[in-house]
């Protein structure tokens, strides 16, 4: 019986500390970056080492920013795209969204393997 009961807390343990080292895996940096073409069109790219993951069919979400910072639960949600090998890189594209006017950035949500990232704010192009 005590045997059964030390192999039973050694397999709480074990399992314990598998669950606390996943928790504390870290996600793969990515990076998204845009810019802003004349007519309200807007285009950047995904970059990140783990390409399969997190470059590679990213959703990308294009923000129009209505305060002094970026608060995607806040601004407006203008466009989305999700990233496609282009060349040697990962690009989105939202085409013609016709935002001509105002300040504007694109936004990676975390997944599972992936962190998340914000580009730096652009002004649109008339």
């Amino acid at each position: 019986m005590k045997v059964k009961m030390l192999i039973a807390a050694a397999a709480i343990s074990i399992t314990g500390v598998l669950a606390t080292s996943a928790m504390g895996a870290s996600l793969t940096p990515t990076k998204v970056t845009i810019q802003a073409q004349s007519g309200g069109d807007f285009f950047g790219y995904v970059k990140s080492s783990d390409k399969n993951h997190c470059a590679n069919g990213r959703k990308v979400i294009l923000y129009k920013l209505q305060g002094d910072s970026p608060h995607p639960s806040a601004d407006q949600k203008i466009a989305s795209d999700t990233a496609s090998a282009n060349g040697d890189g990962y690009m989105w594209s939202t085409g013609n969204t016709g935002q001509r006017h105002g300040k504007f950035y694109a936004r990676v949500k975390k997944t599972e393997f992936c962190a998340a990232d914000l580009s730096p704010v652009v002004k649109a192009q008339p």
